[in-house]
């Protein structure tokens, strides 16, 4: 990411001074530098050599971070201050966790020195292409930077580029992290359909076709991820050196598709390399807001990762509970039917991750600007999806609504999707259970929302055991004092069983 991004700003005529541990990676970015025209746009300084990189920049300087997260961010920051000045910018451009981000704002507050959190969207291939930037923190400094970022940043299809001031303090990261957290539970989505494809017969190039239709026209138009799927379903392991057939030199086909070699291990979230699809789950929790599609998403992740354990258990329950083929009398309608569940968790996906960002913001005081989260999301990121942009966030989003009334929940605009695609999605997750298919994240989507829309719950039950062995209390049907608008204490408890001593009870159970 960070050399990609070194390349853009390279090529938009900015003079950039490369510090990396690594020489050989720096000889890489510059060579391209070279290659690509920028001739002594990149320069390289060793080491921890922070001293001669920051009398290299004008004043003030920019420095931007593209590190993993955690502890590395604070070594550098610790290196680098002794040789910076107030004004200075720091423009964090990695997946580094909000928390983090607002501990070295706060460190660097009383030096002058201007901390940025900018979380950056869409892979290396965008970074080198031009990123959806998510900037937050310092007003004055992302006032000073923007005109930079619109620059390199992505471009929607009306030419606006996909970066915005969006809020203070960790706003930026925050925002990024629950970008990967709604990519994650589409992500679950789509490959969960395209499981199920696999189970009623088709190959993999078909499949590539219907996700290109998906592409092309309707809920799923213009999504990213669908595309990507399409492209990737057609990829053939081309060049092999060891092939020196004629068959092999004059026919693609001969190649094996590169789909087909995949093993079914998403190791991420483990190995720690994003660290946003955790973060996002945790904060779900934190906050108290359901996200079901989400947490399901993030479980078969963690389940993925661990395929050795999966080996084990299906030994021992003797083969685990494959999925069987599944049969459908019309392939049009069930393929339509499966188009409207994976939008409808698509669906699920946004509202969850913007009822998340949404409570943050009343939490932290941000003052996120939604309609910034808009524009953002547009192009150059991976939940980039035209429609669920035009259709369903821009007449929400672009009124820039306060964080205590936006709940995607209560727009009639998804009410009437949900409504139009839930019958399609009960059909699938009926279908996926009665022949064992793997679908925890479309199953998730349809039971949120029916709760999340439900006013006779099982929970009621579920509050009156909790009166019985704790007392915890209890509100009454018909109680009408006042509409409450966070969850509070039920005023009501019934002694549904008289507390007694051991003695007592002892002597209840034997008679005594």
């Amino acid at each position: 990411m960070g050399g990609g991004m070194a390349l853009l700003f390279a090529e938009d005529g900015v003079h950039v001074s490369l510090s990396d541990p690594s020489e050989e990676a720096m000889d890489a970015v510059i060579e391209k530098a070279e290659q690509a025209g920028y001739h002594g746009k990149v320069q390289k300084f060793r080491g921890a050599d922070y001293d001669s990189l920051c009398k290299s920049l004008s004043e003030p300087r920019l420095l931007i971070f593209s590190l993993p997260h955690g502890n590395v961010g604070d070594t550098v920051l610790a290196g680098l201050e002794p040789h910076l000045s107030k004004n200075d910018i720091i423009l964090d451009c990695g997946n580094e966790h909000f928390a983090n981000t607002e501990r070295r704002q706060d460190k660097v507050k009383n030096t002058g020195i201007r901390y940025i959190g900018c979380g950056v969207s869409g892979g290396y291939q965008a970074a080198r292409a031009g990123p959806s930037m998510c900037p937050g923190g310092d007003i004055s400094a992302l006032k000073e930077l923007l005109p930079l970022l619109e620059k390199v940043a992505a471009k929607d299809k009306n030419e606006k580029p996909c970066v915005g001031i969006i809020g203070k303090g960790g706003a930026g990261h925050y925002v990024k992290m629950m970008h990967n957290g709604i990519e994650h539970g589409m992500m679950s989505a789509i490959c969960e359909a395209w499981g199920i494809m696999r189970k009623i017969g088709m190959g993999y190039e078909e499949i590539g076709d219907v996700f290109s239709q998906w592409n092309s026209e309707g809920e799923l138009r213009g999504t990213f991820l669908i595309s990507i799927g399409a492209d990737l379903s057609h990829k053939r392991e081309l060049g092999n050196k060891s092939d020196k057939s004629e068959k092999s030199n004059q026919d693609p086909n001969h190649h094996p598709l590169v789909i087909d070699q995949v093993l079914d291990k998403v190791v991420q979230d483990i190995t720690g390399e994003e660290g946003t699809g955790v973060w996002s789950n945790t904060q779900a929790i934190d906050l108290h807001v359901p996200a079901s599609t989400l947490n399901a998403a993030h479980a078969l992740r963690l389940a993925s990762a661990y395929r050795g354990d999966r080996e084990k258990a299906n030994k021992a329950s003797d083969g685990g509970f494959l999925p069987s083929e599944l049969k459908t009398s019309d392939k049009k309608a069930f393929l339509e039917d499966l188009r409207k569940a994976t939008y409808a968790a698509c669906l699920a996906s946004y509202v969850q991750g913007m009822n998340i960002i949404a409570r943050a913001d009343q939490e932290h005081r941000w003052e996120i600007d939604y309609s910034q989260v808009w524009q953002i999301w547009r192009a150059g990121c991976i939940i980039q999806a035209d429609y669920i942009s035009d259709e369903i966030l821009a007449p929400i989003l672009k009124s820039n609504p306060s964080s205590e009334d936006l709940n995607l929940n209560f727009s009639s605009r998804v009410a009437k999707d949900v409504k139009n695609c839930f019958p399609a999605l009960r059909r699938v997750v009926a279908k996926a259970v009665e022949t064992d298919q793997v679908a925890p994240a479309l199953g998730a989507t349809l039971e949120y929302f029916k709760i999340a829309s439900g006013t006779d719950l099982p929970t009621a039950f579920y509050e009156a055991e909790l009166d019985y062995f704790g007392s915890h209390m209890f509100d009454k049907k018909g109680d009408t004092d006042k509409q409450v608008k966070k969850p509070m204490e039920g005023k009501h408890h019934f002694e549904w069983k008289p507390a007694t001593s051991q003695k007592e009870e002892y002597g209840k159970i034997y008679k005594i």
